[in-house]
């Protein structure tokens, strides 16, 4: 089976081709505003390989703009394409990742998306699954010992650089700075959808936002509110 995996929930712009349960192709992009350009130049180059069997999309929570371009290529492919779409959230793809990336590691996971002021997107897994699922939390300094008490902690994303100096020290928190979101870690969950037969409706199918869209005022000199 041939799936196609987008992630662009975040300022990185990632576009996988996975075949007989391994990605065979990636394109990514981390430059500012770049999706909506490059998203579509990705898909067609690894579209040139032939035609996916599936479209497996991360579905948020994360950039308003950035999960509007990515879920509605993800859609038109899959109605013109006549195929099935999966949708995973996009922190239990990023720990799903870091798993992929750390066979080893037996401890549990904190992504975190940094959702602006005070805020992250916050999710806790372990190998078992999803110990605290998707929230937006104002985090604080013990904010995470309930899950630091049992063991180790690592926390990836961009929202775990803003957070660290707030969690303070904990002998079990760790910080892997060197992690980047990549639509890699979609795989193993778009698979497992798959086999369970967990699509969405090409059609109506909305990404994740959990919080409302707020318009920012513009900043451009000369315009002014009416």
């Amino acid at each position: 089976m041939r799936i196609l995996l987008i992630e662009t929930a975040t300022a990185v712009c990632s576009v996988a081709m996975a075949e007989e349960g391994r990605v065979v192709a990636r394109r990514e992009c981390d430059a500012p505003n770049a999706h909506s350009t490059q998203l579509p130049l990705f898909v067609k180059d690894l579209l040139a390989a032939g035609k996916p069997d599936a479209v497996g999309v991360s579905a948020g929570p994360g950039s308003y703009t950035g999960l509007r371009i990515g879920v509605s290529t993800a859609k038109g492919l899959c109605y013109a394409l006549d195929i099935p779409l999966v949708s995973v959230p996009t922190l239990r793809g990023m720990a799903s990742l870091y798993y992929l990336q750390h066979p080893d590691y037996q401890g549990l996971v904190c992504p975190m998306i940094d959702a602006r002021r005070m805020e992250c997107y916050t999710m806790v897994v372990g190998h078992q699954g999803v110990l605290r699922d998707t929230q937006a939390d104002v985090i604080v300094p013990g904010f995470y010992d309930e899950y630091l008490n049992r063991g180790e902690v690592t926390f990836i994303g961009d929202g775990a650089a803003k957070t660290r100096d707030i969690l303070g020290v904990h002998p079990n928190a760790c910080y892997d700075s060197s992690f980047r979101i990549s639509a890699d870690g979609l795989l193993p969950l778009v698979e497992r959808k798959l086999q369970r037969d967990e699509t969405e409706d090409v059609a109506y199918f909305e990404p994740f936002y959990l919080k409302d869209f707020v318009a920012k005022k513009s900043v451009v000199h000369g315009l002014r509110d009416n």
